[in-house]
């Protein structure tokens, strides 16, 4: 892609009423523009890292062997009211009626509708387990929508829910899910924590939160410094295995790690003073296992090998995609700007044409991303008549991994200069041998995504 033809409004100014880093940088690099309290519209580069955001919540998912699928965004309040939640869920549900004077709701979660789709059409227990998700735009009117995407009231989230013959089965289905977070987590360049936390108007006695330590963090969080060191890695889990599930959840979960919700101060003490630590964290996802609660509520039964009609156990299960954007960020920055994981960048390199016109230098930079592309890489091709520096501090902002910069100087003797956002470490190298280094290094973050 070439700047030149490409839509990014960016900002040399920080916005006055932005008040996290997460904020200002997503309003600076073009990535968001707000169109009322709490509500984006998604600009090409913000839009492109939400897809791949999304495109890795997929692949995770269907790893895991669940079922994608997609429900509205506007429900019918018959099922709330049926299920008894309607009334009870709070202001931040937005209720409105249609023009036959029928309540509707704008979708904040989805419990009662996929249960209703369930009940149509299952009855037996051959047809169990069964775990059917959806990555879909969510409502609800936050009193003081604020943080950017982190507290907006529209916000793009994956919701998943299970269907099991039993209790064991369930925890097994919510085993899983921890899992595959700590895997979907991981590709993105995040450590989220596991936590114990609160049920809320969702319910249920078992359920952790996802937690990525930031300084902005809405959450007070106490946990024992030796969960930070626990990684997933690239082991291979067999998810219909529940003793390797069930391994994993033991690993992450058996160290201390609490919001203030479920903080306990005499369990917190048990933990090795030197280790004790007290942050604020941000939540990027959260599981739940809730039994027959809605089963019982909307009647999803089905029918056991005996005969017997049992309410199926359920449990549900989000990720903040849209939220996720700014935890990244917010973990992921300096000074100059975004610093992007490999695993979720717009664009996975950036080309500075040190002085376009020169045609030594603009065939170069065409060389290489001719070469790029081909090799299933996108970069940015700063093609623009602008300064060096005015490029320098646009792919600052932007946050792109990787840096190609070429010059005259650089071409006389046969190289460019391959620099990391991370450590602003560079080195020169012959342009084949740049792309090279590249494609190496994305070899492990294919991500497909627009």
């Amino acid at each position: 892609m070439r700047l030149s033809r490409y839509f990014l409004p960016v900002l040399k100014e920080t916005p006055a009423d932005a008040q996290i880093v997460s904020h200002r940088l997503m309003l600076r690099a073009g990535m968001i523009k707000q169109s009322s309290a709490g509500i984006y519209s998604w600009l090409p580069l913000g839009f492109k890292v939400l897809r791949k955001i999304e495109n890795i919540v997929h692949e995770e998912q269907i790893r895991a062997g669940h079922i994608p699928m997609q429900m509205p965004t506007l429900q019918s309040a018959e099922l709330w009211k049926e299920s008894g939640r309607y009334d009870a869920y709070g202001e931040e549900m937005l209720r409105i009626k249609d023009r036959h004077d029928r309540d509707m709701l704008y979708t904040p979660t989805a419990e009662e509708l996929i249960t209703d789709i369930f009940r149509s059409n299952v009855s037996s227990y051959k047809d169990l387990p069964l775990t059917m998700y959806q990555i879909q735009w969510k409502f609800r009117d936050e009193i003081r929508p604020r943080f950017g995407v982190m507290r907006g009231r529209e916000f793009y989230m994956k919701d998943g829910y299970n269907f099991d013959l039993s209790k064991e089965d369930a925890l097994h289905a919510y085993n899983r899910h921890l899992v595959s977070y700590l895997r979907t987590y991981e590709r993105m360049g995040l450590q989220a924590i596991p936590m114990r936390a609160d049920g809320g108007p969702i319910g249920g006695d078992y359920t952790h939160e996802f937690l990525v330590l930031a300084e902005t963090g809405e959450s007070e969080v106490f946990y024992d410094s030796a969960v930070t060191d626990l990684t997933f890695g690239d082991r291979e889990i067999d998810y219909d295995s529940v003793e390797q599930c069930q391994g994993v959840l033991e690993e992450f979960t058996t160290k201390y790690a609490r919001t203030d919700e479920t903080h306990d101060e005499a369990l917190f003490n048990e933990v090795p003073e030197e280790r004790r630590r007290t942050a604020r964290g941000i939540e990027v996802g959260q599981i739940f296992y809730f039994g027959t609660k809605y089963s019982d509520a909307l009647g999803a039964q089905v029918q056991t090998a005996e005969g017997e009609k049992v309410s199926v156990h359920m449990g549900s299960h989000g990720i903040g995609v849209s939220r996720l954007l700014g935890a990244i960020i917010e973990a992921n920055h300096d000074d100059n700007g975004i610093i992007w994981p490999e695993g979720v960048t717009p664009f996975h390199a950036g080309i500075v044409n040190l002085k376009q016109g020169d045609e030594a230098a603009d065939t170069a930079c065409e060389g290489l991303e001719k070469a790029l592309v081909a090799a299933g890489l996108e970069p940015l091709y700063d093609d623009r008549k602008e300064r060096a520096g005015g490029k320098f501090a646009t792919m600052d902002l932007i946050g792109l991994p990787w840096r190609i910069t070429v010059g005259p100087r650089g071409l006389k003797n046969g190289v460019v200069e391959l620099t990391c956002r991370r450590t602003g470490e560079s080195e020169e190298l012959a342009p084949e041998a740049a792309v090279a280094k590249l494609i190496e290094i994305y070899a492990d973050h294919r991500v497909t995504g627009l």
